[in-house]
């Protein structure tokens, strides 16, 4: 359980230092420039922990996919950006997809398989 905790403030601090990419300005402004690299930091370090107990293919699928879902999401709440069926249908896709690989992920290893199967 403790994976997923780290899995998901990894995350939050992803989705974190995105949203200070953008407020940054191309790096022009210094808070947000500094926000998205200890964002990017720490979101890095905490996935990192995550994968001693979460599948690299599974934790990478949530934390790739949920950080573009959620940043979508933002760009949509605060900065008006259009929301679409395409949207919605791109968002849908990525939650079906970590959906798939969080199914599959619980079938063993490639070699267990194999082995077994």
């Amino acid at each position: 359980m403790k994976g997923y905790l780290l899995l998901a403030i990894a995350i939050i601090a992803e989705v974190i230092g995105v949203t200070m990419m953008k407020l940054s300005q191309g790096f022009t402004v210094l808070l947000p420039s500094v926000g998205v690299i200890a964002g990017y930091l720490l979101s890095f370090y905490l996935f990192s922990l995550a994968l001693k107990t979460i599948p690299l293919s599974f934790a990478y699928a949530i934390w790739s996919g949920s950080g573009t879902a959620f940043s979508a999401l933002l760009g949509v709440w605060i900065w008006g950006e259009a929301f679409t069926m395409l949207t919605f249908s791109g968002i849908t896709l990525i939650i079906g997809g970590i959906v798939l690989l969080n199914m599959s992920s619980h079938r063993g290893t490639a070699k267990e398989v194999s082995e077994n199967g």
